[in-house]
């Protein structure tokens, strides 16, 4: 019988991101897209914007090591929440370690009264649009930034929203 990867008990937490092993999942994210897209097709945030006061950085930890990470962005009409900087580990790929912060991420927003989630991806990133679409997500028509982009893909998932608070409190290492 084939063996399968152990899941990982994650925790999810909002977290700074300029934490060294977080750089170091930000850089590899970065690297992955840029060895994939010329630069023009990469919608990177930088870690100054990841630090604005309407980003809820997301780090999924396996004890103490940073797996994932992933980012909330509030839409000033603070109606829907754009996903972004989702990644997760290599060695951590498999394990529910995604779909721990999708979990909470669309907790915290639906918690905040956000009525939607949408992102962007790459048409090169085969596994995580098998991943969104799995969650719940739909393909919708490219938004903002990305309309007319070649190697973009977009998605949406409506949420139950219940509260009106956006970010939720950072929790502070």
């Amino acid at each position: 019988m084939p063996q399968h990867p152990a899941p990982v008990i994650v925790t999810v937490s909002i977290e700074p991101p300029r934490q060294a092993e977080v750089e170091r999942l930000l850089d590899a994210s970065t690297a992955f897209a840029q060895s994939l897209y010329p630069p023009e097709s990469n919608f990177l945030l930088d870690i100054a914007t990841l630090e604005r006061p309407e980003v809820a950085f997301y780090v999924a930890r396996d004890g103490e090591r940073a797996v994932g990470i992933a980012a909330l962005v509030a839409e000033a009409d603070a109606a829907r929440g754009e996903l972004k900087r989702m990644f997760v580990d290599p060695a951590a790929r498999g394990r529910g370690v995604a779909a721990a912060l999708l979990e909470r991420i669309e907790a915290d927003a639906a918690a905040c009264g956000l009525v939607e989630i949408v992102l962007e991806t790459g048409d090169l990133h085969d596994a995580a649009q098998a991943l969104y679409t799995r969650h719940g997500y739909r393909e919708i028509p490219q938004f903002g930034q990305y309309v007319g982009e070649a190697h973009s893909v977009c998605f949406a998932k409506p949420l139950v929203a219940a509260g009106k608070a956006f970010p939720p409190a950072r929790n502070v290492r």
